[in-house]
């Protein structure tokens, strides 16, 4: 790394922990509302706030412009309630507001033995959601993006780390097979599917194919378990609510059937998931080819 571009990590760094210092030092409501207006205010000046306002009008073509302008400005302020409430994870997942909408569900697979396959998408906050994999008693492993800074990235990875007690893996080639082999020896492999995978298999999502991950259904397929979607949805505030849903996998002669047939339904239940609160999804991101 040349001299220059590690002083603008460290300088980088600096303006980060300075930040973390004043949303530590607010209660958590606190710091979620004005870390959410912040980003109500500037976010829609960005280059990203039009590939957001596209996708939803392609998403909703029933919805009035006021209406996609609306809900991109919700998202942003969730993604800025996001931002603030991550410094502040710990007292969320070990206070009381967190509450449950499945408990038949979560009380049949609490403490399921052998390896599963979990997977959330982009929604509420969804850093929350391996914490109800912990609360069933699975061992969870992730899956991590890397982030260009690497004193930023040390950081965010320390937060996260007690989240994921089987270990926090960079997206790379390897980590799928990594992955399988943990959730085989009975471990509880994680990750976000709800976004672009250029390699993957087209799925309908919001009425266009969107190449999406089959890993999932690979893995739930391979272990003969039911893939688990879970989803966390802000409710008020910094207030949310959890609900898993158990899918069934195919299992007949054609694995490659079976899998995109999986895949499917698990991008079918992504979408019936974000059509209850649009707002919280991120639509700034390319989803579709």
């Amino acid at each position: 790394m040349s001299f220059l571009k590690r002083l603008r990590h460290r300088l980088e760094y600096m303006a980060f922990l300075a930040a973390a210092a004043i949303v530590h030092a607010l209660s958590v409501e606190r710091a979620s509302q004005w870390s959410g207006a912040g980003w109500r205010l500037v976010a829609p000046r960005l280059h990203r706030h039009r590939r957001a306002l596209q996708n939803l009008t392609l998403a909703f073509p029933e919805k009035s412009a006021a209406e996609i302008r609306e809900i991109a400005l919700d998202m942003w302020e969730n993604l800025g309630r996001n931002f603030a409430e991550f410094f502040h994870l710990d007292e969320i997942v070990h206070s009381d507001r967190l509450t449950v909408e499945t408990l038949d569900a979560f009380e049949r697979i609490r403490g399921r033995s052998g390896g599963v396959v979990a997977c959330s998408l982009h929604m509420g906050n969804w850093e929350i959601a391996s914490h109800a994999g912990l609360a069933l008693g699975w061992k969870t492993a992730g899956v991590y993006q890397r982030i260009h800074n690497p004193f930023v990235e040390r950081y965010v990875n320390a937060i996260r780390a007690p989240l994921y007690p089987g270990g926090l893996m960079e997206k790379s080639i390897q980590t799928a097979r990594v992955l399988l082999r943990y959730a085989r020896e009975g471990g509880c492999a994680t990750l976000l599917a709800d976004q672009r995978d250029s390699r993957g298999i087209p799925a309908p999502f919001f009425g266009r194919p969107a190449p999406s991950t089959p890993f999932p259904a690979s893995v739930a397929r391979a272990l003969n378990t039911p893939l688990y979607v879970f989803r966390v949805k802000r409710v008020k505030g910094a207030r949310f609510s959890i609900r898993v849903v158990e899918l069934t996998v195919p299992r007949t002669d054609d694995r490659d059937a079976d899998i995109a047939a999986a895949t499917r339904d698990l991008q079918a239940t992504f979408e019936r998931m974000i059509r209850e609160a649009p707002e919280q999804w991120m639509w700034a991101h390319r989803r579709w080819d």
